[in-house]
């Protein structure tokens, strides 16, 4: 039996050092799965890929540069025998849709990683489709919903902007200005007044207020909270 036939190979992609340390730990204590390579950025982990050539990825979404829901649907093109399961301090119905959407085979919280990563990993391996149970039956409705076509671009908008674009409807819906969102992501002031000014087009929104009130509406912030 050869070592590939031994263990799964397993890259960690998140740009908290940190957070690579303790996967690596948790992943360490297993004889199936092996750490082969490590990433803090999308960009970082698209020139290692074909070296590493991992079975499992795990992925974070928020990133420098490029999400982890783009980053997946990018490599998807490239390497579709990969899985790979979104670990990512967001638990929105929305985001855990679209990373299915984008290809991911599993998602969970980071809050549960230390009691689920594991688990995560043997059901991914074995072909499997891996639901962090710390999440919402709303996450089961939604895609089971979007599974079956009835959440289609034509009825809802939202579907219309690119990844970037709902990146930046988010962070502006919770409140961050122009030079907070271009900081978040790396990219220009510019490029966030640009990327604003697609969204409210597609959208047909008038104001910002109207954007919060749209987010609200999808599920993608807490008005109540950040009326507070």
């Amino acid at each position: 039996m050869t070592m590939k036939d031994q263990f799964k190979r397993v890259m960690i992609v998140d740009d908290h050092p940190l957070f690579r340390e303790g996967l690596k730990a948790l992943i360490g204590r297993s004889d199936r799965f092996r750490v082969s390579g490590e990433a803090g950025s999308a960009q970082e982990a698209l020139s290692k890929v074909k070296d590493v050539r991992p079975d499992i990825m795990l992925v974070d979404i928020t990133m420098p540069g490029k999400n982890g829901i783009a980053f997946i649907r990018e490599l998807r093109q490239i390497m579709p025998d990969i899985q790979f399961i979104i670990v990512s301090m967001h638990a929105n119905a929305d985001y855990i849709v679209e990373a299915f959407q984008a290809g991911a085979t599993g998602y969970m919280v980071k809050d549960s990683a230390s009691e689920g990563l594991l688990r995560g990993l043997d059901t991914v391996a074995r072909g499997q489709i891996f639901l962090d149970s710390a999440l919402s039956g709303e996450v089961v409705e939604k895609l089971l919903k979007s599974r079956n076509g009835r959440q289609g671009a034509a009825d809802d908008p939202y579907k219309l902007l690119t990844p970037r674009e709902q990146e930046v409807m988010r962070l502006l819906a919770e409140g961050l200005v122009t030079r907070e969102v271009a900081e978040r992501l790396y990219i220009s002031p510019k490029t966030v007044e640009n990327h604003r000014a697609n969204i409210m087009k597609k959208l047909g929104l008038q104001s910002t207020v109207e954007l919060v009130r749209y987010a609200a509406k999808l599920g993608l912030i807490d008005l109540d909270t950040w009326a507070s």
